[in-house]
């Protein structure tokens, strides 16, 4: 069976290009979303794998539900053309680490796990924060105060004071969005499209959460590849500061070689030197 990337990707068209370059296998189909926000189209092109530029675009915010309405446009999409073995959601800015042959053999060495990772798996005070308050404009979040700022806090601390929570039956998790799972996983995340909405809208940052949980609370539970280390169960290299995301560089190159993740995030165009180098390591 054929695998299908999906591709979340809003800037960095040469480097999108690259990465479908390194996805082109007939042994592939690649489907991409374009967040609605960008004016024109990217001429993306494959010769060996499919390539699809999905027409629903969703105007994608950080930390809103917006985010999960993308991914599930590309897994609808994709499941609406043919079952897959497994579906690999890609941000634009990631590229392998491996060779298509390495990839599918381990995939299909690990037929039917789910690579889902975790990093949350009890219910701490950010993450009952995050799902089991009601967030107001998550749309308009900003690290820096802006007008949405303080309804969005007053109310937080109102929900705080008077003891509500919402979700309060849900076992919730957390982990990185970027995940490769089955396709009886994706097709069991579609039926229960409805429940996804109306449990994750007005949380914050539900991308991290919504296939965590549901795996969870699934009979897929008992197929999760690992829950003690999120790059272990992704199988995904993220290049983190702390808090926040940051390009890899020449000085990762080492690790990047070392690592058993299959694919890395995030690069950037800057230094071609530095990614030819990661790209040899996909031939």
């Amino acid at each position: 069976m054929k695998h299908a990337y999906l591709i979340l990707a809003h800037n960095e068209f040469g480097l999108l290009q690259t990465l479908v370059s390194c996805l082109d296998d007939d042994r592939n189909d690649i489907f991409v979303h374009i967040d609605k926000k960008v004016p024109v189209m990217p001429d993306l092109h494959a010769d060996k794998a499919g390539l699809q530029l999905i027409e629903r675009r969703i105007d994608v915010r950080w930390g809103d539900y917006s985010m999960v309405e993308a991914e599930l446009a590309l897994f609808e999409a994709a499941a609406s053309k043919a079952a897959y073995a497994y579906y690999h959601l890609l941000s634009g800015v990631d590229l392998p680490l491996r060779s298509q042959d390495a990839i599918h053999s381990f995939f299909d060495a690990n037929a039917g796990k789910q690579f889902v990772g975790y990093t949350m798996l009890e219910m701490t005070p950010e993450l009952e924060r995050r799902m089991r308050r009601w967030h107001l404009f998550p749309r308009h979040f900003s690290r820096k105060r802006n007008l949405y700022s303080y309804p969005r806090a007053l109310f937080i601390k109102m929900q705080e004071l008077f003891g509500w929570k919402r979700n309060r039956s849900v076992d919730f998790k957390q982990g990185s969005q970027w995940v490769s799972v089955t396709d009886d996983m994706v097709r069991y995340l579609l039926a229960h499209k409805r429940w996804v909405k109306k449990t994750f809208t007005h949380t914050f940052v539900p991308d991290e959460s919504v296939l965590q949980t549901l795996c969870w609370m699934s009979p897929f539970r008992e197929a999760i590849y690992d829950t003690t280390d999120d790059a272990v169960g992704c199988k995904r290299a993220i290049g983190w500061n702390g808090d926040r995301l940051r390009d890899f560089t020449e000085q990762d190159y080492e690790a990047l070689t070392k690592t058993p993740a299959l694919f890395a995030r995030k690069f950037n165009s800057r230094d071609e030197q530095f990614i030819h180098k990661i790209l040899m390591l996909s031939k």
